[in-house]
């Protein structure tokens, strides 16, 4: 008996990805605003540098920490059930966050904005998996998926900007309850509901040893990069390891484990897991530079330094939309690894940035970066989702969105802080006499350091210092770039063998369909 061809998408599904690309905008948006607004909440509720690091960090941890018990409650619960119910959760908290008297309750809101955005990810990809069951209408679906956290990201600095030139700092969050608002009415009507009726109940025990692996994982790299080798992010990375392994090993002993760690056995997932970890690890090596290169080096105001960017998120969303096409000339693993080959160059230009006339070279050198990668973030979402079962996509799309925050701290910690090392090992020998020691020690620690010491120095020696500051930031710039350049160059290479078709596979596809062909018969 054959097997019945999948169904083509309609009306209501393509309405449906519309209704999707919802949450996707708004996640990417609501990461980038918050930093327009740190200076502004700052002045008002005046919080401790130990809390308006809390509030800007939190959420990420919560949406880190959260996605995998999350995308696997969707699996039992009904992922659009619990879609809805995670918005209905982000508009309160974006309210509770807008009206926040104080930093202790604006770290409580944001904390539970961030258990509320991990609900809305894996399920807004895994009801994709079940909408669009064609190969090709999935990869497009997808597609149009990833184009939201692109625009997102492109118009968070403009539109945060524009609210805070109006408005008081809580109107940044305010824009998500309007969005919630409009997936909540929309919802129930065009996403269709769907579990895995066989899972059984969630296990909390599991859930709570995957939330504390991610915590612990996220924060020990995250204070890593802050602070440098200590006790305590050493003792959290330590800590979240030894928690990982406890969590694997009751998954391998449970007749029905919350988390299928067969789906690692898929070469497409699990290379595609990695090779987006190791994708975003990379850029977010390199975007952790741009923005203050703009703004401190370069002088451009938040909201310039928006714009100046703005063309190519433009541009990269318009070619990324061409992705599903090409596959139709070109197999998966060639436009992969080809992109990650093309965004090689993208961060050798950057090598190449020395100031505001080659301001060209760094637009070139992050537009062609994003259109490298955006293969990779698509194919490989599209092939992690696409190799588990349906019942299975809640946990293979938190997967993903998993290693894409991994990816991040990793970023951040690893390369950010070699970035820092640079700037700080140049600054020991360029720092202009007559400094006071505080000034000194700021200036040479960070780019923002010494921006805020050169406003209250002399001309005489502000100058100077923000000539050694420029300095000392092109070369941890540079060499940013060439490391995510070397890791994006491997990972091209690993694509290129862990995802090419092997022998064997053809011969299981051939045993499979003649295996088909006499089932019909």
């Amino acid at each position: 008996m054959t097997r019945p061809q999948p169904a083509p998408a309609g009306r209501r599904e393509w309405l449906g990805l519309a209704v999707l690309m919802l949450p996707t905008v708004l996640l990417a948006l609501d990461m980038t605003v918050l930093h327009l607004a740190a200076p502004h909440l700052s002045a008002d509720l005046r919080p401790s540098s130990s809390q308006l690091l809390w509030i800007l960090d939190i959420y990420g941890f919560m949406i880190a920490g959260f996605l995998v018990t999350m995308g696997t409650l969707g699996d039992r619960i009904g992922r659009r059930r619990l879609l809805l119910g995670g918005a209905t959760a982000f508009g309160l908290a974006s309210v509770m966050a807008a009206f926040a008297p104080s930093a202790e309750t604006l770290i409580l809101a944001r904390a539970l904005l961030g258990v509320a955005g991990a609900t809305l990810m894996p399920s807004t990809l895994s009801l994709l998996r079940n909408m669009f069951q064609v190969d090709s209408e999935r990869t497009l679906a997808i597609t149009v998926w990833m184009t939201g956290f692109i625009v997102g990201s492109a118009i968070g600095p403009l539109v945060g900007g524009a609210l805070l030139e109006f408005f008081w700092w809580g109107s940044v969050f305010l824009l998500g309850v309007p969005v919630m608002a409009l997936l909540l009415l929309t919802g129930p009507w065009l996403l269709p509901e769907f579990r895995d009726r066989d899972a059984g109940g969630q296990d909390w025990t599991s859930a709570l040893l995957s939330v504390a692996t991610v915590l612990a994982l996220i924060f020990g790299l995250k204070d890593l990069a802050r602070d440098g080798p200590g006790l305590l992010p050493l003792a959290a990375i330590l800590a979240g390891l030894l928690i990982g392994a406890l969590f694997v090993r009751r998954q391998r002993r449970l007749a029905t484990p919350m988390f299928d760690l067969g789906l690692f056995a898929n070469r497409d997932f699990s290379t595609s897991v990695g090779a987006m970890m190791l994708s975003i690890l990379a850029l977010s090596g390199a975007w952790l530079m741009v923005f203050q290169y703009l703004q401190g080096v370069l002088g451009l105001s938040p909201l310039h330094a928006g714009l100046t960017m703005l063309p190519p998120a433009v541009l990269q969303t318009a070619l990324s939309l061409l992705i599903p096409r090409l596959t139709r000339y070109l197999p998966r693993w060639q436009l992969v690894s080809g992109g990650l080959g093309l965004a090689v160059f993208g961060f050798l230009a950057m090598v190449g940035v020395n100031g505001l006339d080659d301001l060209w070279l760094l637009i070139t050198g992050m537009t062609v970066m994003g259109l490298g990668v955006m293969p990779m973030m698509i194919l490989g979402t599209d092939m992690v989702v696409g190799a588990a079962p349906p019942e299975k996509a809640g946990a293979a799309s938190a997967t993903s969105e998993t290693a894409t925050e991994l990816g991040m701290a990793l970023g951040v910690a690893v390369i950010g802080s070699l970035g820092a090392a640079v700037y700080r090992h140049h600054m020991l020998t360029r720092l202009p006499e007559g400094l006071s020691p505080d000034q000194a020690l700021a200036a040479g620690d960070t780019l923002g350091g010494a921006v805020g010491a050169s406003a209250a120095l002399p001309p005489a020696l502000a100058e100077p210092l923000m000539a050694a500051a420029r300095a000392a930031f092109n070369a941890a710039l540079h060499t940013n770039a060439a490391v995510g350049a070397a890791i994006v160059a491997a990972t091209a290479l690993l694509t290129a063998w862990r995802l090419r078709p092997r022998r064997d596979d053809q011969g299981t596809k051939r045993v499979e369909k003649a295996s088909s062909g006499s089932s019909s018969r």
